[in-house]
Formats: C-alpha cells, sequence, structure tokens
C-alpha cells in the first residue's frame, strides 16, 4: 500500500468543501468529525506539515498542502510551533494512516482528531491551487460527517455566499500570550519580544544568541514594554491584516522614538512600515511554502526563505517614512526586506529562524544581536 494507502470503504468518515464561488468538492474525511469555516489558503513545503499546522499565523485559514503525500513521518510534539494547530482545517491529496520515523508521537489524523480540525484528503490539490493562483484566495467551508450522515449539499452551497470573513475577528488576540513570560539562557542581554502570534523557533533562535527573552502580550503599551528596561525589541509574526492591529502599531510608533533597536519578522515587518507611516495591502494567494527567493538589493546575492503571509508591504508608500527596501522577492518583485536609514531598525518579511533545509537567513538574528551591543556601546 503506497505511503499507508487504504480504501475509501475502510474510512468510516467523509467530508466537503464548499468555496465561495459555489464550487463544491467531495472527498475522504479525517480528524474531527466537524465543521469549520476560513480562508482556503496553500502552502507550497514538501516537508513541515506539522510545524505549518501548528503557526499561530495560519489562524482563521483552511491549509492546503500542495505536495501529495502528507503524514508520512506522524507527529511529533518536538516541532510544534506554539501549543497546538492553528489552522481552522486542513485539505491534503493523500493521509498516510501508516507513519515511519523514530520520531513519530502519533499518526497525523490521530492527533487532529483530538485537536479537534476537521481534514479532507482524496481531493485534486492540484487543481485548487490552480484556481486560487488565478482566482486568488477565497472563503471555504469544510465539513467532516460519518459516512451515512451527508449534509444538505445545497444548504452549504447558500451558506457559502456569506461565510463571514475571518480579517474581521482578533486573529492576533486569539493566538497571542495574555500574560508576560521570560526565558532566561543566562545571557548578559534583555529583549522583549512582541507576541502578535510567535513560533517557537524564533524565541529559540533568540536564546541561542544569548539574548534573554521576555514575551509580551500585543496589548502591553511602549511604558509596560519600557520596565522591562530591555537592550531591544523584537515584532513577531502573527495572523490577519496588520491594519486591524491598530494597537499595535502604536505602541511600535513610540518605541521608535527611544532609538531602541528593533527587529520585526513577518507581520512584525508590516507593522513597523504602518508605524512610521507605510502602507500595506493584500495579495493574490500570499507566499507561502520553504522555497521562495529573495533577493538582497545591496549584495545582489539570492536567499532560500521559508515564508508564510498574505499581506505585503506597498515599496511606493515607503518614500517619505526613513525606510528603505533591503530585500526584494525575486518571483513578484514584492517588498522583503526593510532598514531604517538613521535608526537601528530592520525587519524581514520571511522567516529567518526556519531551517526546511537550507538555513541561508539566519545570519539576521545574529545581526540584531550587533545591533542591540552597538546600542549598548559593547561593539
Amino acid at each position: 500500500m503506497r505511503g499507508g494507502s487504504y480504501t475509501l470503504e475502510e474510512s468510516s468518515k467523509r467530508a466537503v468543501l464548499v468555496l465561495e464561488d459555489g464550487t463544491l468538492i467531495k472527498g475522504v474525511g479525517f480528524g474531527a468529525v466537524k465543521k469549520v469555516t476560513g480562508e482556503v489558503v496553500f502552502n507550497t513545503g514538501m516537508v513541515g506539515y506539522t510545524e505549518a499546522l501548528t503557526d499561530p499565523s495560519y489562524k482563521g485559514q483552511i491549509l492546503m498542502q500542495t505536495y501529495p503525500l502528507i503524514g508520512n513521518y506522524g507527529v511529533c510534539s518536538k516541532h510544534f510551533e506554539s501549543d497546538g494547530p492553528k489552522v481552522e482545517g486542513y485539505i491534503i491529496r493523500e493521509l498516510c494512516r501508516q507513519p515511519s520515523h523514530h520520531t513519530s508521537e502519533k499518526r497525523l489524523d490521530e492527533w487532529l482528531e483530538e485537536e479537534g480540525i476537521p481534514g479532507i484528503e482524496r481531493v485534486d490539490t492540484r487543481y485548487l491551487t490552480k484556481k486560487i493562483r488565478i482566482q486568488g484566495v477565497m472563503r471555504g467551508i469544510l465539513q467532516v460527517y460519518e459516512a451515512g450522515d451527508e449534509p444538505d449539499f445545497q444548504e452549504l452551497l447558500e451558506e457559502s455566499k456569506s461565510i463571514p470573513d475571518p480579517y474581521e475577528r482578533d486573529l492576533v488576540g486569539e493566538v497571542a500570550v495574555k500574560e508576560p513570560y521570560r526565558m532566561d539562557c543566562g545571557g548578559k542581554i534583555d529583549v522583549v519580544l512582541i507576541d502578535c502570534g510567535v513560533k517557537r523557533s524564533i524565541v529559540r533562535s533568540l536564546l541561542n544568541e544569548g539574548l534573554n527573552v521576555t514575551v509580551v502580550p500585543p496589548t502591553y503599551d511602549a511604558d509596560r514594554i519600557l520596565d522591562y528596561e530591555p537592550a531591544g525589541i523584537v515584532v513577531s509574526n502573527g495572523p490577519g491584516d496588520p491594519k486591524r492591529c491598530g494597537a499595535i502599531v502604536k505602541t511600535i510608533s513610540s518605541l521608535i522614538e527611544t532609538n531602541l533597536p528593533i527587529f520585526g519578522i513577518c507581520l512584525g515587518n508590516q507593522l513597523i512600515s504602518l508605524a512610521l507611516g507605510g502602507d500595506t495591502y493584500k495579495l493574490k494567494f500570499g507566499h507561502r511554502g520553504q522555497n521562495h527567493p529573495c533577493m538582497d538589493l545591496k549584495t545582489k546575492r539570492c536567499f532560500i526563505t521559508s515564508q508564510n503571509h498574505g499581506f505585503a508591504v506597498s515599496e511606493a508608500s515607503l518614500k517619505d517614512t526613513g525606510l528603505e527596501v533591503t530585500m526584494i522577492n525575486v518571483n513578484d518583485r514584492t517588498v522583503e526586506g526593510i532598514r531604517h536609514k538613521k535608526k537601528p531598525i530592520f525587519a524581514v518579511q520571511f522567516h529567518p529562524e526556519a531551517s526546511p533545509g537550507p538555513n541561508d537567513t539566519y545570519f539576521l538574528f545574529r545581526e540584531f544581536k550587533r545591533e542591540v551591543e552597538k546600542a549598548l556601546g559593547r561593539v
């Protein structure tokens, strides 16, 4: 049985996916018996499904993997990017129910069922990916049900005409910490990380550089953050529309006035741009995968990056902000990196902490540490 495959008759669950344009696709269900709504997006990564499922940036979204076989190395909590899956639902071509890896703790379908996440397989993900690339991301309904308990498909089609917009929710507030916590690596430098939906690997990367990290909620204003006497600030990744994060943008604006080094990642890149007067816009289908080429405009070096975002910074809007573009996406020339011309502030749209194979951009954490040391007069 290729990839731990099985026949349709052996599965007790069925599933249906309905898109807002009226597309209705039936498949085999796995995970939780449940109905969810969300924005349907795709990720082109060949590995890292556990990391993707637990990435808080996917809150509000139904994630589809373009790689055809998912679940073949099971699930290992060591690779979680948060305390559990953050996607609303999951779409794949084929599920492996007989994983083989020495770190596997359980099967993917078992884990998603425990966590209340519905999934659909045996669908043409290539067709769906092409549809999203042409028409753009769209909202959808995913329902998993027991065989023989078929839902009313006509009702689902009617419901698909008025699917709630996940960006109307406070997605950052749903995934961020409510209380601050500190991670001490025994270093001599303390930084504060504003949690907008941070991935654990970002915190680990900062600790690896000898930086003690205090993670604070996105509701903390500049004064509360400065009470920790940080030597630098990190603005994390996270879900949703950056323009709905007005309070965080205001906090960043105040922190910029202190001249503390500030490092932004993904959503952090967009929030820093907004704080300095720039603008953001929604991409047609986003960047989600592990092989996005980004070029440094100064050195012309191309880096292979891991990405997960649906919004981008408008290059034209940065004219009078004090920011300059440092990196662009080779595929569509969108902004991938910014730096302030006078202040120790820089950010990237991709994920330098991710390591799907290449570790091309991990050096950015060392660059942030150097900025902090310079501000402290240690360089």
